[in-house]
Parts: structure tokens; C-alpha cells; sequence
């Protein structure tokens, strides 16, 4: 670095790691060969990371972490990148898995793999119904039930019935998620439900040919329609229930763009998707549903993937505003996925996936 440099641009690209809330630096700063961490909208984050195990150990030459006292499982494992005085948190979760390299030239090698909290959800199925509740209820019961707190901060319908049929918790909540146009993650002890459109992670503005790295965009009209159309019977009212969606729904997400429904209507024909229920149903419900399918198509419409160097905004749910793309594909983003990683030779990078549903031009 030249003299002048800001100090906070002066730090290794190497992450912290802490075990049980301890800071490793022997796992950071030297054993450390590979890592990843990944997140993404249906939540349950993970990490990989691999180590030398092989090196002085106990006052002879062995393998380093065979003896528990530093890597085993279900101990607290996070990873945090940046310069000490601006680091951001990137994983927290636990050790589920424990993984050895034995190759046939270099040393020995262990390889650590850790989950969040949601890793409890999904050990064991359940069958259970739940009554004259809505999902906020739901979430908040099971949450209750794994030891969690739960946010939700999302809208839905009120139903008379709701069952949980052999799922896990976590397929569970992760359907009634997408029922009404939410996401779940985990921090700490803390559930947070939060429907696509309030969930914020922050802001983030990233040029092609300075901090873009490299990407990849793709608008694909197969999987749009025109509108969504959700019919059933309501017994309590004895009367058909129908609701429709279009892209009326996605207000301000459009950012001024067009949707792929008009982009379709205009270079192809309408189309229309069509769901007919047989379980009995109120127009609310109907509403929801068809607002939540409509949405989900919608703004799959344009999808991205790109690289930076390591940036720890770059999280699911963050605003990325692109530039350096052109007419079609410049502005805002939704991030869908997030990967983390650090390598000996490339250092720390950050590649993810992004969405929205329109396009300019």
C-alpha cells in the first residue's frame, strides 16, 4: 500500500473466526485454507470452512484439532470480515459437522460445518393443526416452542383451520412464508418474519468496471403471466370466491421499470394462470394467495448474478443499485443469495444472486 492509504483499507483479507465467543487466531490467521458462507431468502445459513491439522500439538508434531478443545460439536462458531475497528458479522450459528482430508501430498486437513439456529427446526416432523389463527400466531407458537423469539412483522389472512401435515418446523413455517409474501432468518435467538417488501438489509451501490466485478443478467418471459387468478368456495359464506392479481400488486418495486406480465402482453400475448382450490376457503385467503404467486413469478423476471470483492453489505435483503449495465439492466436489485468466501488465492470475495421485476429501457 502506498503511504497515505486510510488505515481501514490496511487490514488482511483473512477473517476473524471465534469459537464460543472467543477469538481463534490460529484458525484465522494461519490454519485457515478455505471458507464459505452462504445465505439466502429461505433461510438457514451456512458455513464451510477448512484447516490445516497438522502442526505442533502438545509438544510433538500431530494433528492440531483432534482433541476437542477448540473445534467439536454443537460449540458456537462465527466468522466476521474487515478491519478491526469497521468488521461485520457474517455467520453465527454452531458446529453441526465434522469433515477430514487425508490427501495424498499435502497435510491433513479439517473441515468445519456449521448452521444457525433454524438447524433446530427442521430435526424432527410434526402433524398438527392449528385453529382460528393467522401465520403471525402460527410463527409465533413454534418459535416459542424451539427456545426462539419471534419478529413477524407481515400480513395475512385469519384462518379456521391450518394444518402442519409430517413437516419439520422449519418446511413448515417455510410455507406459510411464502403464503403470504414473507421471509424467516435467524439472528441469535431471535425469529424474524418479515414480508419481501419492508425487509431492508441496507443499501448498497456497486459500478461495473470499478467494484462489480463481474455480471451476469438474464429477463426470461417463460415464467410470467399476465395476471393470477385464485377461485374456491367459501363454506361459512356459501358463495364462490375469486381474486386476481397482477402487476398492480408490485407498486413501488417496479422502480419505474416495466413488469415481465406488460413486457409478455406486448411482444407475445396475455397469459394467465389459473388456480382453482378444493379446500374450502374465504376471499381473504384467496387474495393472499394470489398476490403471493403473482409476486413470486414476477419478480423472478430479471435475475443476476454477480461478483465483488468482500463486502459484508452484501447481505439477503439488501437494496443493490447497479450501474455501468446499460438502459435495460441498470438500477435497483433485491438480493436473493449471498456467498461469502475466502480463498489463499483470491483472498475474500462476495458473489450473489439478485432480482427484480422490471426492466428499463
Amino acid at each position: 500500500m502506498p503511504d497515505g492509504t486510510p488505515a481501514s483499507l490496511q487490514y488482511s483479507a483473512r477473517p476473524t473466526i471465534r469459537v464460543d465467543g472467543n477469538i481463534q487466531q490460529l484458525l484465522g490467521e494461519q490454519d485457515l485454507q478455505s471458507l464459505l458462507v452462504e445465505e439466502t431468502t429461505l433461510g438457514l445459513f451456512r458455513c464451510e470452512a477448512n484447516f490445516r491439522n497438522w502442526g505442533p500439538a502438545n509438544g510433538a508434531v500431530g494433528f492440531v484439532y483432534f482433541d476437542r478443545s477448540v473445534i467439536d460439536f454443537g460449540k458456537a462458531f462465527s466468522v466476521e470480515f474487515g478491519p478491526p475497528t469497521a468488521s461485520g458479522p457474517i455467520f453465527a450459528g454452531r458446529v453441526i459437522g465434522i469433515e477430514a482430508h487425508y490427501p495424498a501430498g499435502p497435510i491433513p486437513e479439517i473441515v468445519v460445518l456449521a448452521e444457525d439456529r433454524l438447524q433446530d427446526l427442521r430435526m424432527e416432523r410434526h402433524t398438527r393443526s392449528f385453529e382460528n389463527v393467522t401465520d403471525a400466531d402460527v410463527i409465533r407458537k413454534i418459535a416459542s416452542k424451539q427456545g426462539l423469539t419471534a419478529q413477524v412483522d407481515a400480513d395475512g389472512p385469519t384462518y379456521k383451520v391450518l394444518v402442519q401435515l409430517n413437516q419439520s418446523d422449519l418446511a413448515f413455517l417455510r410455507e406459510r412464508c411464502a403464503a403470504i409474501d414473507a421471509e424467516l432468518w435467524v439472528d441469535n435467538k431471535t425469529l424474524y418474519v418479515q414480508s419481501r417488501a419492508k425487509r431492508d438489509a441496507g443499501p448498497v451501490t456497486l459500478t461495473y468496471g470499478q467494484d462489480l466485478l463481474e455480471f451476469t443478467v438474464l429477463a426470461d418471459l417463460a415464467d410470467q403471466r399476465s395476471s393470477v387468478r385464485v377461485t374456491g368456495w367459501s363454506v361459512p359464506d356459501k358463495a364462490a370466491v375469486d381474486a386476481t392479481a397482477d402487476d398492480s400488486t408490485l407498486g413501488a418495486e417496479l422502480a419505474g421499470g416495466r413488469s415481465g406480465g406488460a413486457v409478455l402482453a406486448q411482444a407475445l400475448a396475455p397469459h394467465k394462470e389459473s388456480v382453482a382450490r378444493a379446500v374450502p376457503m374465504t376471499q381473504q385467503e384467496a387474495q393472499a394467495m394470489a398476490q403471493a404467486r403473482y409476486k413470486a413469478r414476477a419478480r423472478n423476471f430479471i435475475r443476476g448474478r454477480g461478483v465483488v470483492d468482500g463486502n459484508v453489505k452484501v447481505r439477503v435483503g439488501a437494496q443493490v443499485t447497479l450501474a455501468g449495465l446499460g438502459p435495460f439492466f441498470d438500477g435497483p436489485y433485491y438480493v436473493t443469495r449471498a456467498r461469502h468466501s475466502f480463498t489463499l488465492l483470491d483472498g475474500y470475495r462476495t458473489s450473489f444472486d439478485c432480482a427484480r421485476p422490471g426492466i428499463g429501457g
